[in-house]
């Protein structure tokens, strides 16, 4: 279990960090675009502003989504309840939780849920 346990923080270390560097390129982007009257959207040359806050809007909200499944799976660690299938109460395999770290159902139950 301390193998996940350090996996788990290490999935939320990175989580954090993207999620910091798509806050800052965000506020960055926001800074540069501070009283500017360009029309990026009609630019040819370029990425437009709303497809690069897209782009920007997605990672962190996939890194928020990250952060979120491993502390959760961290919380599950703590109250003793990682690693059991939330739908049938049995052990889910080790080998599952290394390869899917966030898994809350075994694989049979996954595959019955289509997880």
């Amino acid at each position: 279990m301390d193998d996940l346990r350090t996996l788990l923080t290490t999935l939320r270390a990175a989580a954090v960090a993207r999620a910091d560097a798509a806050a800052a390129s965000l506020a960055e982007l926001v800074r540069a675009r501070q009283g500017s009257n360009d029309d990026d959207e009609h630019d040819p040359e370029g990425v437009t502003l709303s497809s690069e806050w897209s782009r920007l809007s997605a990672l962190s909200d996939a890194a928020a989504d990250e952060l979120g499944r491993v502390d959760e799976a961290l919380a599950r660690m703590d109250a003793g309840t990682y690693g059991t299938c939330a739908s049938c109460g049995k052990p889910i395999p080790v080998a599952r939780l290394e390869v899917r770290p966030f898994a809350t159902h075994c694989v049979a139950c996954a595959q019955r849920l289509g997880r």
